[in-house]
C-alpha cells in the first residue's frame, strides 16, 4: 500500500523482518551516496562510455576529410586563438565594469534622492505633530484633575484591579455627586389626596422582604425605591395603585441593576395577582417615559461604601450603617436629603455608636461635606431610630437581626449625650 507524500510509514511489530529488508528511507539515502572509486572484489573494472574524460587532452580523436595540423602553423592557430580569447574576455571585464560603474552611480542617486524625500517627509511631520501636541499640552484649568493627596489616597492599593477603576474613582464619584442636584425631592405627600407617608412606608417594607426573597441586590431596593419617589412626585394615582407602582419600579431596577433579573409573572405573583400583565407592562412604559428615560439616580448605597472605604471600616460597622441607611428608606422627612449627605450621617452615625470616632479630614476631603453640614441628618436619623417600633413595619429589623448581618438591629442605641459631644468635635 503506497504512503502519503512526506509521511514515514509505521513501524512493523516484527524486529527481524526490519532487520532483513531495508528500509526505503535508507535505499534512498543510498542511492544519494558517492560510490567508492574501488570496484568491490571479482566486480569488472570501472569504464566511461566513451573516453576517460580525465584524460582527455591526451587523446586526439582524426575526423575525416580534416588534415593534421602540425609544426608551426598548429602553434601559431592555437596561440592566436588563445589572444583573441584573451582579448574578448578583458573587453568583456572592462564593459561590464563600466556598466556596472554606471548602475552604482545610478543607485547612489536614486538612495540620495529616496534618502532626501523621507528626511522631508519627517520633518513635515515632525511640524503637524508639533502643531496638535501644542494646543493640547495647554489643558484648560477647569478640566485638570486636582492631585490627590497622599494621604487621601484610597485607590492605589486596588491599582492592579481593574474592576475598581482606581484610575477614576474619584472623578465617578464626584460625577455621581453632581448629578445629585438633578433628583433632588421635596415632600411630594403635600400634593396627594389619597395618599400619605405610612402608606409610602408600608409600600417601602413590603419592597425589602420582596428584595430578600428575589435574592436581588441591594443597588436594585435603593434605586425601586428612588423611581418611585420620582414618579409620585410627578405623577398623581390612587391608592390601589400603589403596590403596582412599587412592583413595576422594583422591575425596571431589576432589569438595571441584576445579571437576570426576575420576570413579569414572577412580579405579578407577588402582588397575589392583583393586577393584570398588561396593566404591569402599562406601568412600566408610564413610569420609564414620566422620569424621561433617566433611571440612573444617585442612591446612599453606593456613597456608603465608598466612604466606609475611606476609614478601613470592619463590614460590622459598615453593616450597622446599612441598616441605618435602609432604615430612612420608609422615612418621609428623609426623602428630600441627597444621598451622598444621607450615607455620610449614616456612617458617622456607626461610627459614634462604635467609638470608631468622628468626621475626620479624609471623610470630608471625599464626601466635599464638612462636619456641620452632616450634623442635623444624624439627628434626624438618631430621632427616626429613637422612635417606637412599628409592628406593621418589621421587615428591615428582622432582617438585620440576622446572623449574617451580625445582629447589628439589636445594637443599643447612642445616648444623645454621647452624640452631641461627638458632633461638637
Amino acid at each position: 500500500m503506497p504512503f502519503t507524500r512526506g509521511k514515514k510509514p509505521a513501524a512493523s511489530g516484527n524486529k527481524a523482518l526490519r532487520q532483513s529488508a531495508p528500509s526505503t528511507e535508507n535505499q534512498e539515502e543510498g542511492s544519494q551516496v558517492k560510490r567508492s572509486s574501488s570496484p568491490p572484489h571479482g566486480a569488472p573494472k570501472k569504464r566511461t562510455a566513451f573516453i576517460d574524460i580525465t584524460n582527455a587532452h591526451k587523446v586526439q580523436i582524426s575526423l575525416p576529410g580534416r588534415k593534421k595540423e602540425t609544426g608551426k602553423k598548429a602553434v601559431k592557430k592555437t596561440t592566436i586563438i588563445s589572444v583573441t580569447a584573451k582579448n574578448q574576455a578583458n573587453l568583456k571585464k572592462s564593459v561590464s565594469s563600466e556598466e556596472s560603474t554606471t548602475e552604482r552611480e545610478k543607485t547612489d542617486t536614486e538612495e540620495e534622492k529616496e534618502e532626501e524625500a523621507q528626511r522631508s517627509l519627517v520633518a513635515s511631520l515632525t511640524e503637524t505633530v508639533d502643531a496638535l501636541v501644542a494646543p493640547v499640552s495647554q489643558v484648560p484649568a477647569h478640566l485638570q484633575r486636582k492631585p490627590i493627596p497622599k494621604e487621601f489616597d484610597i485607590d492605589s492599593d486596588s491599582a492592579d484591579d481593574c474592576y475598581m477603576c482606581p484610575e477614576y474613582a474619584k472623578d465617578i464619584f464626584d460625577y455621581l455627586k453632581e448629578r445629585e442636584e438633578k433628583f433632588v425631592l421635596s415632600n411630594y405627600m403635600l400634593t396627594h389626596t389619597s395618599l400619605n407617608p405610612e402608606m409610602r412606608a408600608i409600600l417601602v417594607d413590603w419592597l425589602v422582604e420582596v428584595q430578600e426573597n428575589f435574592e436581588l441586590y441591594h443597588e436594585t431596593l435603593y434605586l425601586a425605591v428612588k423611581m418611585t419617589d420620582h414618579y409620585l412626585s410627578k405623577a398623581s394615582i390612587h391608592r390601589e395603585m400603589l403596590q403596582l407602582v412599587g412592583s413595576t419600579a422594583m422591575l425596571i431596577a431589576s432589569k438595571f441593576e441584576e445579571r437576570s433579573p426576575p420576570c413579569v409573572d414572577d412580579f405579578l405573583y407577588i402582588c397575589d395577582d392583583a393586577y393584570k400583565r398588561e396593566e404591569l407592562i402599562s406601568m412600566e412604559a408610564s413610569i420609564l417615559q414620566t422620569l424621561s428615560f433617566d433611571i440612573n439616580i444617585p442612591i446612599p448605597y453606593r456613597f456608603l461604601r465608598r466612604y466606609a472605604k475611606c476609614v478601613s471600616a470592619s463590614m460590622e460597622t459598615l453593616t450597622l450603617a446599612r441598616y441605618y441607611c435602609e432604615m430612612s428608606l420608609m422615612e418621609m422627612d428623609l426623602v428630600s436629603e441627597r444621598g451622598s449627605l444621607l450615607a455620610s450621617a449614616c456612617l458617622l452615625m456607626a461610627l459614634i455608636t462604635k467609638d470608631l470616632g468622628s468626621w475626620s479630614p479624609i471623610l470630608q476631603f471625599h464626601s466635599g461635606y464638612q462636619a456641620s453640614e452632616v450634623a442635623p441628618v444624624v439627628r434626624k436619623l438618631h430621632l427616626m431610630l429613637q422612635g417606637p417600633a412599628d409592628d406593621k413595619l418589621r421587615a428591615v429589623r428582622n432582617k438585620y437581626s440576622h446572623k449574617v448581618f451580625f445582629e447589628v438591629a439589636t445594637v443599643p442605641l447612642v445616648d444623645i449625650s454621647v452624640l452631641e459631644k461627638a458632633l461638637s468635635c
